[in-house]
């Protein structure tokens, strides 16, 4: 059987893209496959990029090779550092970004692989090497064309019998507002055997800008530091603008109470459960009715364009009631509604039924990566593309696949949160979900991952040069810090806000351990500061604080790495092992796992189910021996 191509993609949104990028990367000659060229990249809900653990996943899947942050640099109107008042393990990137320069640049960065092909068309069918073969052999489109390939990644997003819903009385096949759902693909998949179930989820309505009254919303405008999201790239920025604040106070409340019973949602319309961590604003008013208002933002869809993106009004009520309630808010009383927000309903699939790399277990070389796997959100979308992309290539290479550890990258632990614990509503990633958050800070993505990318030749030449200047420079200001000694007058005024002061001299790194001290300051203040790069100095600061935690967080992940080092074979008899408790050899038998670390983390597997299943694995090797 001849094989026109490596990889083919079938989808062209964050998932996709990403792993379109990771298998050019390898060299291998991949298709992109997608319903419209037009909407690669597209922002199809906010038009923003990062937020809290997510910025860091952004970098993460930046410092691999990946196309995210490089895109949001060209298209950022507004820059933000989160959380900066708390702790650097939570310290969160966040661009506010021009929807069109966006999808423009996901275009341009791919069209840059010379072994990546775009094709437009709608994938209907999958095609096997035989009948009844578990081994993907390409795709098939509504036009009959056919496209062979070794390995096949769907990163269909929303569009597996996607359903919009506004209000009661209407309801549009769609994959989003504009797009036809694919209804043939979804019926493939569930011919193959695979446990399917259905998520919603929502976008708020859009306004036009020059109906909203300024004089009565807060400006919030964005760091006046010249950040960026790639450590490999620096992008020229474009023009940077303001977002705004308002409130949905009482009179919104009432209005939404008044029709909940139209709403799509609470109607009765909608069966799949939607995101808790970013609900519909009639979720908010009847799980949270002591509230007395809900934050608004209205945030620019680009520098082109009046038109505002109202988050925090996602709904699935009839238009003309998003109108009115939209007219309670302060500043909007006169505005004019662009497009209404709508909620969509779409198929998943457990991700239980994947591998560790994002492959499906029941068909050898099929890949899933995005909201197919109940995940939410553009970057859990875009690191899992990265774990398919790579995959895909090394797997049909016969090559052993990468699998990110829980204390390598939060890519690590969104996919092993996925395939080890499944998800009962629409995934997102926080930090709360990592167990070494010190460890897995925005700053370090790039120390953490380069070594990765080098080893499995992800960057170029130039990229790989421009990551070790980084790192180098990261490195020459600890040795500086640690090295350079500070008067008791030189460090008066950066020790002022901390209230202390030095009785002797002692050296910077020394003195930057306390609260409220900048390491930049200091070092500025001992005369070697001039001409650090900010970022670094950053980085290298938080190393010097967070010293001793750090060094705890690494003897944990140690311990961690012995536990997974215990390898559970691949055809353990799970069911047959009498001393686990039945639901461990249920859930295990379903999941699987590769490690004892991974089936610790398995829910309903107890510690003394942990400490049988290593005496079931010693008793079934010497057996099979």
């Amino acid at each position: 059987m001849s094989v026109d191509y490596d990889v083919i993609v079938v989808g062209g949104g964050h998932a996709g893209t990403e792993a379109c990028a990771m298998a050019a990367r390898l060299g291998a000659h991949t298709l992109l496959l997608t319903s419209s060229l037009d909407t690669i990249g597209q922002m199809s809900c906010n038009p923003a990029i990062g937020g809290i653990a997510k910025g860091t996943l952004v970098r993460e899947v930046d410092a691999l090779g990946g196309l995210m942050g490089r895109a949001a640099d060209r298209a950022t109107i507004q820059f933000r550092m989160l959380n900066r008042s708390k702790g650097p393990a939570v310290w969160a990137p966040r661009a506010q970004c021009d929807r069109t320069l966006y999808r423009r640049a996901v275009r341009q960065l791919l069209e840059a692989f010379p072994t990546l092909e775009l094709t437009q068309g709608m994938v209907t069918n999958l095609l096997f090497d035989s009948p009844g073969c578990p081994r993907i052999a390409g795709v098939e489109t509504a036009d009959g064309r056919q496209f062979r390939a070794r390995a096949v990644i769907i990163t269909a997003g929303t569009f597996l019998r996607g359903r919009i819903h506004v209000g009661l009385g209407t309801q549009i096949p769609a994959g989003r507002a504009g797009d036809q759902p694919s209804i043939e693909l979804a019926q493939v998949i569930a011919n193959i055997g695979l446990t399917v179930s259905r998520f919603k989820t929502g976008t708020p309505p859009r306004v036009d800008g020059r109906t909203v009254d300024w004089t009565r919303v807060a400006r919030q405008d964005g760091d006046p530091d010249d950040s960026r999201f790639s450590f490999h790239q620096r992008a020229e920025r474009p023009r940077q603008v303001p977002c705004w604040i308002t409130w949905a106070g009482e009179e919104v409340k009432e209005i939404i109470q008044r029709h909940l019973k139209e709403s799509a949602l609470y109607g009765g319309a909608i069966s799949g459960r939607g995101p808790r961590y970013c609900p519909s604003v009639e979720d908010k008013i009847v799980k949270f009715p002591d509230a007395r208002r809900h934050q608004v933002f209205l945030e620019p869809e680009g520098l082109d364009t009046t038109e505002l993106y109202v988050n925090g009004l996602s709904t699935s009520l009839p238009v003309l009631v998003q109108l009115e309630f939209l007219r309670a808010v302060p500043g909007l009383e006169r505005v004019q509604m662009t497009r209404p927000g709508y909620a969509i309903e779409y198929d998943y699939y457990p991700p239980t039924q994947l591998t560790p790399w994002l492959e499906v277990k029941a068909v050898e070389h099929l890949f899933f990566a995005g909201q197919i796997n109940g995940t939410t959100g553009y970057e859990e979308a875009a690191g899992q593309g990265v774990v398919a992309g790579l995959n895909a290539v090394r797997r049909i290479r016969g090559q052993e696949p990468v699998v990110l550890g829980r204390d390598d990258a939060y890519i690590g632990v969104l996919v092993d949160d996925l395939i080890t614990r499944g998800v009962d509503e629409p995934y997102r990633l926080f930090t709360s979900r990592s167990e070494f958050r010190l460890l897995l800070r925005q700053d370090n993505a790039l120390r953490r991952l380069l070594p990765l990318a080098e080893r499995l030749g992800l960057l170029t030449a130039d990229e790989l040069r421009a990551a070790e200047r980084r790192l180098a420079a990261e490195e020459s200001i600890l040795t500086l810090a640690r090295e350079t000694s500070i008067t008791p007058a030189r460090a008066t005024g950066p020790l002022a806000a901390s209230g202390t002061s030095l009785a002797s001299g002692e050296r910077v790194a020394v003195v930057a351990k306390r609260p409220g001290v900048s390491l930049g300051a200091l070092l500025e203040a001992a005369g070697v500061g001039a001409g650090l790069a900010v970022d670094a100095v950053l980085a290298a600061e938080i190393e010097i604080k967070y010293d001793g935690y750090l060094v705890r967080e690494r003897e944990a992940a140690a311990r961690l790495a012995e536990l997974a080092s215990f390898a559970l074979p691949e055809d353990l008899p799970y069911l047959e092992l009498r001393s686990l408790a039945t639901e461990a050899r249920q859930k295990l038998d379903q999941i699987r796992p590769t490690s004892l670390a991974q089936a610790a983390r398995v829910p309903g597997v107890a510690p003394s189910d942990l400490h049988n299943l290593v005496l079931e694995v010693a008793r079934w090797r010497r057996r099979v021996a």
